[in-house]
């Protein structure tokens, strides 16, 4: 009896959860909401260069903001501010610098990570950390 409440809460569980990549989908579209609102202009979403990619590039007044979002469900949690290990951050500077010289320069930048937690009940929670606390006081 036990194995089989067991296997329907997992089938359940599995039947609900949104596929990794509509999820993330669905963060960078609600992330570009959150930007649109406090009066940004997104200039670009997924942008690559080579094998780096930015997820969305928004102008902000006449600061270009290169974002970076971290989406999870309420079940896997973890928080998306720490999964931008020094990897990640090396993999974003050099795909901000690839946009950098697309368009010929910019004067000022900001690397943003910007968390959604989506819940089973359809809520939705967005955490923003912006520029130094991410990367410090170094540009390029």
């Amino acid at each position: 009896m036990f194995f089989f409440e067991l296997w329907s809460a997992l089938r359940a569980w599995w039947q609900i959860r949104p596929a990794p990549a509509n999820l993330g989908a669905l963060g960078e579209r609600l992330a570009e909401a959150h930007y649109l609102r406090q009066g940004g202009r997104c200039l670009a979403m997924n942008w690559r260069h080579g094998r780096d990619e930015l997820d969305l590039v928004v102008l902000e007044g006449e600061v270009l903001v290169f974002v970076e979002v971290k989406t999870r469900t309420a079940e896997i949690g973890g928080e998306g501010y720490w999964a931008v290990n020094r990897r990640k951050k090396t993999a974003l500077r050099r795909a901000a610098a690839g946009w950098m010289r697309q368009i010929g320069g910019a004067c000022h930048t900001r690397f943003d990570v910007v968390e959604v937690l989506v819940c089973k009940k359809g809520t939705v929670r967005l955490l923003q950390h912006r520029g130094e606390v991410l990367f410090g006081r170094r540009r390029f």
